[in-house]
């Protein structure tokens, strides 16, 4: 689908889109909000999410827990505009930027994935490390918005 990776050079200085997706297929995704430039969310692309969302404007991921492209916001509304893509100096990581409008990004309710901060300083017991919530209130109610969708986080 892509430019074969062929030389070094080329890959970091050329012009020729030649992503490296991992031995199972997929390419790390970081997304970010075009408005309050937080990070909202990370995941993954395929080959055809990837194509998709250049395509289309509107991301698309690859979920490792269903095996599935899934097409953000198709089922919560919360669909992201993708404003611009970037990708880094040896093209293993993709960086989003999209609009989501009002909406959210996060399946537990949240606007975004990243909505507690870890403490800084020693560790006296790494079990009770608390973590702060960073955003208050969830920006949507999961159960009433996913309904009968499986949870996709796993244990």
């Amino acid at each position: 689908m892509f430019r074969k990776r062929e030389n070094i050079v080329e890959i970091e200085e050329g012009k020729l889109l030649s992503p490296k997706f991992d031995n199972d297929g997929l390419i790390p995704v970081i997304t970010m909000c075009s408005k309050t430039k937080d990070i909202l969310m990370h995941g993954y692309m395929n080959v055809e999410a990837f194509k998709k969302t250049i395509e289309t404007k509107e991301a698309h991921y690859f979920s490792r827990s269903r095996q599935q492209i899934w097409h953000k916001g198709k089922t919560s509304g919360f669909t992201q505009k993708v404003i611009e893509i970037r990708i880094d100096d040896d093209q293993d990581l993709v960086w989003l930027t999209v609009d989501i409008g009002d909406g959210s990004s996060c399946h537990v309710g949240y606007r975004s994935c990243f909505y507690r901060s870890i403490p800084l300083g020693p560790i006296n017991n790494g079990r009770k490390v608390e973590m702060k919530f960073e955003e208050k209130e969830k920006s949507f109610d999961p159960e009433v918005v996913y309904k009968d969708h499986p949870n996709p986080t796993k244990i």
